[in-house]
């Protein structure tokens, strides 16, 4: 059997943070999807493991030399109610490895069976959200988005009940840590503060080592873990994605993108775009994902309030009041980053952005009114860049409108060094776009192919157009012509109704 070469740091160092448990046996384990790639970032030799055996280790049912499953103990506010006691339901941490990079990582399985923190669920999962999660999570990562990977999925050979009987699968999960807010806030809310310190030191030494035995280190940590959200969902709404479900306890202490249960990408810029079904009010909405994490944040604050100050309340409080207030300013900073390298600038901003911001928000204005797709409008603002505004005019009806912002923005683009042709020092025009098109993606995961290829697995057992979608998505910004059927927009029939499930 491929072994593991298991170090689980968390088991041994928090022993009273989890349960031990063991995942269900599964009847007919069946290997559906591997990531070679991923097993050998990992130091994972598969090459001369045959499906059969790497299916019946990946559903559970025999556990490598050096597994210690265990189910972690976490709380979470979940749509801004607070539930003391969530944990995982049906998901085990398997062990920790150290990969090619010397960097730690968590081996967890999804779907793996109820444990004590399962809530009367059946503790399983269906085959077609854990695709979905490989599929979203593989885009991400490839977009240059940090995130939580797939490294296998497992049909387990049963049937789970959800609105109707599904294949149930097994998801092999990897992670920096599976360390969330929701884990402070357990021990937080039931007044352990030994256990909060002894969590927040773990995660010192393992996510920002260099604060270890720092004096302010626990505020140092706080800030850290904001500036990490701050970047992560500036990079989300520069590729139009939605989560769907920013819980405290689906937000990750590492910084990675985490739980893709009614995620989507949206098409048609709109603000308040929601997908989630869960989500009657919007209150994860595209544009409240700033807003939210920030929010998410402050609860994180608040567990960590003992150990900011000791014995001086007041004192903690402004310190966590004023960490929490730099959350604006933090994102601010990379999401101007993240749209101005969308934009095609590179040079420095002295005034503080003020007139980037300008342009792009009368660009996401336009882009609004119009109902134009964000991923292409972004991708023909490059051959724009290039002199062939052709292909951007194509996707608005207001072209007078279109025709004044373009010119705008060349203006702004001659301000750079070497913007035009005619500059032989600087920075050609094919230059320029070409460096967009490293920011702006030609692929995104579009819902309905997505759903087609999900569809496709679960109902019909071919697994042809996942395997192409997958393959796709891994080179989303160059154009190929064999995938151009995955980069058109859903017909506006699908997306008006359109809507995702937590598939719990």
């Amino acid at each position: 059997m491929m072994s593991f070469a298991f170090d689980n740091s968390f088991a041994r160092e928090l022993p009273s943070f989890y349960v031990k448990w063991a995942p269900d046996r599964v009847p007919g384990p069946r290997l559906r999807y591997l990531n070679h790639a991923l097993a050998e970032e990992l130091r994972l030799d598969i090459g001369r493991q045959d499906a059969a055996t790497l299916a019946d280790m990946l559903s559970g049912n025999r556990l490598p030399e050096g597994a210690e499953p265990i189910a972690q103990a976490y709380a979470g506010h979940q749509f801004g109610r607070f539930s003391p006691q969530l944990g995982d339901g049906r998901a085990l941490l398997v062990g920790e490895l150290i990969d090619c990079h010397d960097k730690r990582r968590d081996i967890a399985f999804k779907g793996s069976g109820p444990t004590p923190f399962a809530r009367n669920g059946d503790g399983k999962a269906a085959l077609g959200p854990m695709l979905r999660e490989v599929l979203i999570s593989e885009a991400l990562h490839a977009l240059g988005i940090p995130t939580t990977r797939a490294l296998a999925v497992v049909d387990t050979g049963e049937a789970v009940r959800r609105e109707k009987l599904l294949p149930g699968a097994n998801l092999t999960r990897v992670a920096a840590s599976h360390i969330r807010v929701g884990t402070f806030e357990y021990y937080a809310a039931r007044g352990d503060h030994a256990r909060v310190r002894r969590l927040a030191d773990y995660t010192i030494a393992r996510h920002d080592p260099g604060l270890i035995g720092k004096k302010g280190r626990y505020l140092d940590f706080l800030g850290a873990v904001i500036d990490r959200q701050a970047a992560l969902v500036a990079q989300w709404m520069g590729v139009g994605f939605i989560h769907g479900v920013m819980n405290t306890d689906n937000m990750s202490i590492p910084g990675e993108t985490i739980d893709y249960g009614p995620c989507a990408f949206m098409e048609a810029y709109d603000p308040k775009t929601v997908f989630s079904s869960i989500d009657q009010h919007g209150r994860y909405a595209y544009q409240n994902q700033p807003g939210i994490a920030q929010w998410n944040l402050a609860r994180l604050a608040e567990s960590l309030l003992p150990l900011l100050a000791d014995d001086n309340e007041d004192e903690s409080v402004a310190l966590a009041t004023e960490a929490i207030a730099s959350f604006d300013g933090r994102y601010q900073r990379y999401w101007l980053d993240v749209m101005r390298t969308k934009l095609g600038f590179h040079d420095q901003v002295p005034d503080g952005g003020d007139e980037d911001r300008a342009l792009i928000a009368e660009w996401l204005a336009l882009l609004q009114r119009n109902s134009v797709d964000f991923t292409l409008a972004w991708r023909h603002l490059a051959d724009a860049a290039e002199g062939n505004p052709l292909p951007i005019r194509d996707l608005f009806a207001d072209h007078l409108a279109l025709d004044a912002w373009l010119a705008n923005w060349q203006v702004r683009c001659a301000t750079e060094d070497g913007c035009t042709n005619s500059d032989e020092s600087g920075i050609t025009a094919s230059t320029r776009a070409s460096r967009m098109r490293r920011s702006n993606p030609w692929l995104i995961p579009r819902n309905h192919c997505v759903e087609d290829a999900l569809s496709a697995a679960s109902d019909d057992n071919d697994f042809g157009p996942f395997e192409q979608l997958l393959n796709a998505l891994k080179n989303p910004y160059e154009a190929h012509a064999e995938f151009v059927r995955f980069s058109k927009p859903a017909p506006a029939s699908f997306t008006e109704s359109y809507c995702t499930f937590c598939g719990t």
